[in-house]
């Protein structure tokens, strides 16, 4: 496996690949844990190469603690890609991804008008920011993305779609712990105590769905919450019940075919996200 942390680096290697074989890309920020590793396997089935980047992307933190605090573990990482069958890791430098200021504002569709979008205001735009960035440098057939961030993989796949970019977008399934919880690099910053609660996130999330033949979709999310809260670890910051189509919040089970309920749980202060079919 080639470790390129040069922009002049990657091109050299990204070069060096059979032209006419189909190349598999799985963005990271780092930390990297076994859901990523998960998609690497996914594209060194499908692929003929595969190329992972680590990049913790200053633009879609609008938290600068978040952005500091966020794990790096680089050696690490490239040794579990490294047994993974990867071909290239690429870990540029800022002013790779960014040789000037990157003011792009990017059409998202009205799909970050919920859940994260109004929380986290910017971010998506920022991730838009760098994974196309990413696409125009590393040129795949198919980016391999994590279900866990829902509403992220409807805009990358809206956007890849719009600007015409000719890449396949693979979702592939959340992978959990034994316990259930979502595998997250913030996870390694929970104490013992919170990574004891952490998993009741998914229990409640399960419950949801055996509510949904009995209840409305706001009685859904009142048991849902204050279950999660009842936990004093956890403090839920939104639950929201989704067209999973439009990503738009529904007032009835009419409202769409298709429901997902995504949240953000906090376990102060790392901040969780999850999510669950519904119907």
């Amino acid at each position: 496996m080639i470790v390129a942390k040069t922009l002049e680096e990657f091109i050299q290697a990204r070069q060096a690949l059979p032209h006419q074989e189909s190349i598999g890309f799985v963005p990271t920020m780092g930390a990297l844990h076994q859901g990523h590793i998960s998609l690497v396997e996914h594209s060194v089935a499908k692929c003929s190469h595969t190329i992972v980047s680590i990049f913790v992307n200053p633009t879609q933190f609008n938290n600068p603690q978040d952005l500091a605090t966020y794990p790096r573990t680089l050696e690490a990482d490239c040794a579990l890609l490294e047994k993974s069958g990867v071909d290239i890791a690429f870990a540029p430098r800022v002013i790779d991804i960014y040789p000037t200021p990157d003011n792009r504002v990017f059409d998202l569709g009205g799909l970050d008008s919920y859940g994260e979008g109004p929380r986290r205001p910017g971010h998506f735009n920022g991730v838009a920011q760098v994974v196309t960035r990413l696409f125009d440098i590393v040129k795949p057939q198919h980016a391999f993305f994590g279900e866990k961030d829902f509403q992220q993989v409807a805009i990358i796949k809206y956007f890849t779609r719009n600007l015409n970019y000719p890449i396949e977008i693979v979702q592939c399934p959340i992978l959990r712990e034994d316990d259930g919880l979502a595998k997250s690099s913030r996870n390694t910053l929970l104490t013992p105590a919170q990574r004891e609660a952490a998993p009741h996130i998914y229990k409640c999330l399960k419950k949801a769905v055996e509510y949904a033949a009995t209840m409305s979709p706001a009685e859904v999310i009142a048991a849902v919450t204050g279950e999660i809260d009842a936990n004093p670890e956890l403090e839920t910051e939104y639950i929201e019940l989704v067209d999973a189509d439009t990503l738009r919040p529904i007032a009835a089970w009419s409202d769409a075919e298709n429901v997902q309920l995504w949240c953000a749980v906090y376990a102060r202060p790392v901040r969780l996200i999850d999510n669950i079919k519904i119907r």
